[in-house]
């Protein structure tokens, strides 16, 4: 656990002293505060919604704002996985997200609220579940006339778009708009394109109101200033998560149960091919009972991986996928088939690599969907 606050401590140094100029919607509360004056308040958001260095909720009620429900993503409210139905530092009812069937508000969670307000930091690909919670606090709050405030936040990843485009009948909590794995936008500019585009049910459209960011622009360097959630617990690994994330959906471990997950993969099977190795065990906070609990991995240390590459290719790295299933002994057993195909969106890559296809014909397929994709990105774009 000391580790981990260590780690959150070197984010904010890291946020200090790049981020200077950038200032969040969220910080800006002279923009939207007088809009909440006298009104019943909802808000979703996590441990990453902060105000300067406090939660946005405990600062907007000091500022006199009434906040009368409170709703949570994967993680929890304030961190730490902590699922709880009331908040113990305010007293303000607390509903999950997350947890299976209560993905969406309810007409009875939103019952007498005026305003919603989303509030999380998001880091920019679509199997993170934030996305999908965004998807589903709109349709609520379209279905229900409730107004909702996006206060906005860069994306760490939105140097690039890459990746198959979801296809429809894949779609599931870890995905569920016709986007890329990774989109490339802000998630003010999500939400716009989600009303834009009618991709909530039925067509919907949310009354919607984002408070843009002062200073940003798309391809910035932005170090977060607090883990987004507790296996993203430093830069690297937040810029590696676009590319090992699909190793959720396979046999080989991305770290979990150590204290850099998202940046190692490996093994046990893999002895004889790689020297690295670690070995994950419980950690309270971050994963309990981790896949290959107390067993040696053998792979691929990242720590220190050179992430620009992803900003100056405008790729996600495919090869390590490839290169782990080809020097993987037992190739029947390294895909959990519906997983890595509800992160990938199609069942196309999985069988691509299984087949052998090159890097390059795997890309090749993503066309013309991912151009198309672009296309659409780019009428919702806020920022340069």
């Amino acid at each position: 656990m000391f580790l981990v606050l260590a780690m959150s401590l070197v984010l904010t140094n890291s946020f200090s002293q790049y981020n200077s100029v950038i200032k969040t919607g969220a910080d800006q509360t002279g923009e939207y505060l007088s809009y909440l004056k006298g009104k019943n308040v909802a808000m979703a958001i996590n441990q990453s919604s902060i105000i300067g260095n406090q939660l946005s909720l405990d600062s907007l009620i000091s500022l006199g704002i009434k906040v009368v429900i409170g709703f949570n993503p994967e993680h929890g409210f304030r961190g730490g996985n902590n699922y709880s139905t009331i908040d113990e530092k305010t007293g303000i009812p607390i509903k999950s997200l997350y947890r299976k069937g209560t993905n969406k508000p309810t007409p009875e969670d939103l019952k007498g609220v005026d305003v919603m307000i989303f509030d999380m930091q998001d880091v920019g690909t679509r199997f993170y579940t934030y996305s999908s919670t965004l998807h589903y606090v709109m349709e609520a709050c379209a279905e229900n006339n409730v107004e909702l405030i996006v206060l906005d936040r860069p994306n760490p990843n939105d140097s690039y778009v890459d990746g198959p485009i979801l296809e429809e009948k894949f779609k599931s909590f870890v995905g569920l708009d016709p986007v890329p794995i990774v989109h490339g936008m802000t998630f003010g500019e999500y939400a716009e394109m989600l009303n834009g585009e009618g991709w909530l049910e039925n067509k919907v459209k949310c009354k919607l109101k984002v408070i843009k960011m002062l200073n940003y622009m798309h391809g910035k360097q932005y170090i977060l200033p607090l883990p987004p959630s507790p296996n993203l617990n430093t830069q690297q690994s937040i810029l590696l998560y676009p590319s090992l994330c699909l190793f959720e959906g396979t046999v080989i471990s991305q770290g979990r149960g150590t204290y850099f997950p998202f940046q190692v993969l490996g093994n046990p099977e893999l002895k004889y091919k790689y020297s690295f190795s670690f070995k994950p065990v419980s950690i309270i906070g971050m994963s309990v009972n981790p896949p290959l609990l107390d067993k040696d991995c053998f792979g691929l240390d990242l720590q220190e991986y050179n992430t620009n590459v992803f900003k100056e290719t405008g790729r996600v790295n495919l090869s390590w996928l490839i290169e782990f299933y080809s020097d993987y002994p037992n190739k029947d057993e390294f895909f959990k088939k519906d997983k890595f195909d509800s992160l990938a969106g199609t069942n196309k890559l999985r069988e691509q690599i299984i087949a052998g296809n090159t890097e390059k014909e795997i890309r090749d397929s993503w066309e013309p969907g991912l151009s198309q994709y672009k296309a659409i990105r780019v009428k919702y774009l806020i920022y340069n």
